[in-house]
């Protein structure tokens, strides 16, 4: 008998996101995920925990892509969802809602009517790793995903919004793989930083804007304030042609 035939790459942001869901590439960051979804918190204590990889979330046609870091252990390793379920997404949610992106400004579980206009949010991590911190190589296993997620939005995707240092050094090699030119040496992170990539295909160029993360150091400290934020989403989602975005 011939042997299976090996499955081919997802073929919609669907399956893409089935797949991703159960993907266990990396043990540390399996055993983490599964260990947080036993251990609790105890103020999560009768909550059935996700405890898998994250898929992204929002619209298969976005024209915006927002990339995190990595799932939050308690939030969206947690309720199964991107950002919900902890204050980083409160923060992340309620500026996307102030600028017409958000149906809501909250986002407390994956079942709470919460959608995205235009837009959709991922991450070049999908499981939450410890102390938030995943290694080189966990982020290299995972690079997949995000190339497959790239190819797949290619048709309708104009630009990326990129949260923080690590994410925008994730996303750039991946950004080369799939069509865009990507300059040497690469661009450097920076809040507001904005750089447009021609593409390989003659197709539509990608513009790229940097954000600081939306994490508690940050915004607890004011080095990411709400304002600063909902600028940067602003240009970013008039860059991806995404209508009117009202001015706060």
């Amino acid at each position: 008998m011939n042997p299976p035939a090996t499955p081919g790459p997802p073929t919609d942001l669907a399956a893409l996101d089935r797949a991703v869901a159960e993907c266990r590439r990396c043990p540390r960051l399996v055993d983490w995920r599964e260990q947080v979804a036993r251990e609790k918190r105890a103020s999560f204590r009768d909550q059935t925990y996700w405890g898998r990889a994250v898929p992204g979330f929002g619209p298969a046609d976005a024209s915006l892509l927002i990339v995190g870091l990595a799932p939050a252990a308690h939030g969206a390793n947690r309720t199964g969802r991107m950002f919900t379920g902890d204050r980083s997404g409160e923060v992340l949610y309620a500026a996307m809602h102030a600028v017409g992106l958000a149906s809501q400004p909250t986002a407390v579980h994956a079942d709470d009517g919460l959608t995205l206009r235009g837009t959709r949010i991922t991450a070049p991590v999908h499981c939450a790793p410890p102390a938030n911190k995943p290694t080189p190589a966990e982020r290299d296993n995972c690079r997949p995903w995000l190339v497959r997620e790239l190819e797949l939005l290619r048709p309708t995707v104009r630009a990326v919004m990129v949260l923080g240092a690590f994410g925008w050094q994730a996303l750039l090699p991946v950004l080369h793989q799939a069509v865009w030119l990507v300059p040497t040496p690469r661009p450097r992170f920076g809040h507001g930083v904005r750089v447009d990539l021609a593409a390989r295909d003659g197709g539509a160029p990608l513009a790229v804007f940097g954000c600081y993360h939306v994490s508690q150091q940050n915004t607890f400290t004011g080095k990411l304030t709400p304002a600063m934020l909902e600028e940067v989403l602003r240009a970013a989602a008039t860059a991806a042609g995404i209508g009117e975005v009202p001015a706060g």
